[in-house]
C-alpha cells in the first residue's frame, strides 16, 4: 500500500486507484456506487467529476470520503467521520446529499448541520438489500431492455419516480438536461428496463452503478394506479435475472425503512437485507 503524507485528509489522485479500490471492493454491496465511479474513472477529480478524499492513519489510506453531487463516506470510523465533517464543513456545502452507512452519515451531519442548516428531508433508516441468487419468483417476460426509441415514453415516468421519491423534479433548474442525459446513458448502455403496453410503461428500473462484484437498481417504479397487482415482482425478478446474466454478479438496492410494500415485493423475489443507509437531502 503506498504511504501518504502526514496529512490527516487530502485529496487523492490516480496514484491511489488501488489502493482505494481495495477499500472499497473489500464491501462492494455498500460501496457500489463510489466503486463504480473509481472502476471507471479512476481518481482524477476531473474524469470523477468529484473528489476523492483519503483519510490517513499511520500514514497509510484508511477511509475513503466522495465529494461530489453527493458527499459519500467510505470505511469511515469516528475520528475518519470527524475529519471529512470537518473538511466538508470548512469548504461549505457543495453537495445536494448526504448519503452512506447510518453510522457515519448520521455522524457527520450531527458535526455539519450546525453549519449547514435544515435539510430538505432525512431518510434515517434505508435498509440495503442484496441477491446473488436467481429470482424466487417468475420473471415477467414483457419486461425488456428499452431503447432510445421508447425514450419519449421512458423519460416521463422516470421524472414522476424522481419527483415522487426526492420531492422534487429532476426538471428543476437546467429544465432537464442532466437528467435527460443521465436517463439516455443508461438507455445506451441496455441498463433500463420496463413493462411497455400500449403506449404506456407499467413498470420500470435501471441499474445506475455497476462495478465487476455488484450492481445497484435504481428508479424502481409503478403507476400510482397499477400498484398492488404485483407488477414490480415479476419486473424485479426480470431484472435481478437480466442482471446476474449480464451486468454483475451481484444484485444490490437501497430503500426507506417505511416503504414496507417495496421491502416485501423485493424479499419475495430474494433480496435479503444488509447494512442500513441514512440520506440527508438539501
Amino acid at each position: 500500500m503506498r504511504m501518504l503524507g502526514s496529512l490527516p485528509v487530502r485529496v487523492l489522485d490516480d496514484r491511489y486507484r488501488d489502493d482505494a479500490l481495495a477499500l472499497l471492493d473489500a464491501d462492494p454491496v455498500t460501496n457500489v456506487f463510489v466503486g463504480s465511479r473509481v472502476h471507471a474513472s479512476g481518481l482524477d477529480p476531473r474524469r470523477l467529476g468529484a473528489q476523492m478524499w483519503g483519510y490517513l492513519r499511520d500514514g497509510r489510506l484508511a477511509a475513503l470520503c466522495y465529494a461530489g453531487a453527493n458527499l459519500i463516506p467510505v470505511g469511515a470510523d469516528d475520528a475518519a467521520v470527524r475529519a471529512f465533517a470537518e473538511r466538508a464543513q470548512a469548504q461549505g456545502r457543495r453537495c445536494s446529499s448526504i448519503v452512506g452507512p447510518v453510522g457515519a452519515v448520521s455522524g457527520m451531519w450531527s458535526f455539519l448541520a450546525p453549519y449547514w442548516g435544515p435539510p430538505r428531508a432525512v431518510r434515517a433508516a434505508q435498509p440495503v438489500m442484496w441477491t446473488g441468487s436467481p429470482a424466487r419468483v417468475p420473471a415477467d417476460p414483457a419486461v425488456r431492455r428499452v431503447t432510445m426509441e421508447d425514450f419519449d415514453l421512458i423519460y416521463p415516468a422516470c421524472v414522476q419516480m424522481f419527483t415522487e421519491e426526492v420531492g422534487v423534479s429532476p426538471n428543476t433548474g437546467d429544465g432537464g438536461v442532466l437528467y435527460r442525459a443521465r436517463v439516455a446513458e443508461l438507455i445506451q448502455a441496455g441498463r433500463a428496463f420496463a413493462r411497455i403496453e400500449d403506449g404506456r410503461v407499467m413498470f420500470k428500473a435501471e441499474i445506475g452503478a455497476v462495478t465487476p462484484h455488484a450492481c445497484q437498481v435504481q428508479g424502481v417504479w409503478v403507476p400510482p394506479d397499477l400498484r398492488g397487482r404485483s407488477l414490480s415482482v415479476g419486473g424485479m425478478a426480470a431484472v435481478v435475472s437480466e442482471s446476474l446474466r449480464g451486468i454483475a454478479p451481484v444484485v444490490s438496492l437501497y430503500v426507506n425503512d417505511f416503504n414496507s410494500r417495496a421491502r416485501a415485493t423485493y424479499r419475495r423475489v430474494g433480496f435479503t437485507e444488509s447494512t442500513v443507509f441514512m440520506s440527508v437531502l438539501f
